[in-house]
């Protein structure tokens, strides 16, 4: 895999399934990735070097990112095929999709569409040059998107929500099918669908005994007949997180402050989740030695 560059589905590291990583959700059995010390196996390929490190350091929160979010919205972004003059739509204004979101501008989309129910988070997105459209009004999102671009589709679409997306509308309750449904929807015939939102084998906190098997009910019919391509899975970093490091140290990427992020102690990061959980719009960065500027 790692010789393909699918280093998001590594068939060695981690012996319970493909794609083990340092705790990663349903991925296998090892436990704490967020800790002050991390064993990384393969290191001499996993790792990656920056050339020089009084550079590093002084954009060194955004670099940071490359461990992770930016490749994954990245990922997302280049999967649906974003490319110059796109228009796109970004289901979810987390931390993934307002990475995919400064993704798809950096490929050179003419319009990024973010969708979302959190109004704090959807102003972030709109502080780098989103449109965004509140999926708790109860409206239609095509004609949310007819609204923005003249017309009720999109030529590329990212789902940055995953297993745990919630029904349109003030309060709705969790649907699972909801975003994958969406962009099936609002992606014209031919699109390709870029999935990094997470979709996983078992839920046990699921709403239906279907969805705790992580079966779901996706319209597939509805992707087969406009000839959908979809992309699935744990994003492959290394396959990007080279490029992604030049273009932070080019200073043509400024990731960090398009996430809002914010550094903490290992020891706030209790506090920390239940904010994200409860839709901070930030980035948390845990930084146990404080070696994040």
């Amino acid at each position: 895999m790692c010789n393909e560059r699918k280093t998001g589905i590594c068939l060695n590291v981690n012996p319970a399934r493909p794609g083990a990583a340092y705790g990663y959700v349903d991925m296998g059995g090892w436990i704490g990735g967020q800790a002050e010390y991390v064993m990384v196996p393969f290191a001499d390929f996993n790792l990656l070097k920056f050339p020089d490190q009084d550079q590093a350091l002084e954009k060194i929160l955004d670099l940071t990112m490359l461990s992770d979010i930016f490749p994954t919205g990245f990922h997302g972004a280049q999967t649906a095929g974003v490319t110059t003059g796109s228009t796109v739509y970004v289901a979810g204004a987390g931390p993934v999709g307002l990475a995919a979101a400064y993704s798809a501008q950096v490929l050179g989309a003419s319009a990024v569409i973010v969708g979302d129910m959190n109004a704090e988070r959807l102003a972030q997105a709109k502080s780098f040059g989103c449109e965004t459209v509140d999926l708790s009004s109860g409206n239609d999102l095509p004609d949310m998107i007819a609204e923005i671009l003249g017309e009720p589709v999109v030529d590329a679409a990212v789902d940055a929500v995953g297993f745990e997306a919630r029904g349109h509308g003030e309060g709705a309750a969790e649907a699972p099918a909801t975003v994958l449904n969406d962009v099936m929807t609002v992606s014209r015939a031919g699109a390709s669908l870029g999935i990094p939102g997470l979709y996983v084998t078992g839920d046990p906190g699921a709403v239906d005994e279907a969805a705790k098997k992580g079966r779901i009910g996706v319209d597939l019919g509805t992707g087969w007949a406009k000839s959908h391509s979809f992309t699935t899975g744990q994003c492959p970093v290394k396959k990007y997180n080279r490029q992604l490091m030049n273009l932070i140290l080019a200073d043509k990427a400024h990731i960090a402050k398009a996430l809002n992020a914010k550094t903490i102690s290992l020891d706030e990061a209790p506090e920390s989740y239940k904010a994200f959980d409860k839709g901070a719009a930030t980035k948390y960065v845990i930084d146990p030695h404080g070696m994040v500027a």
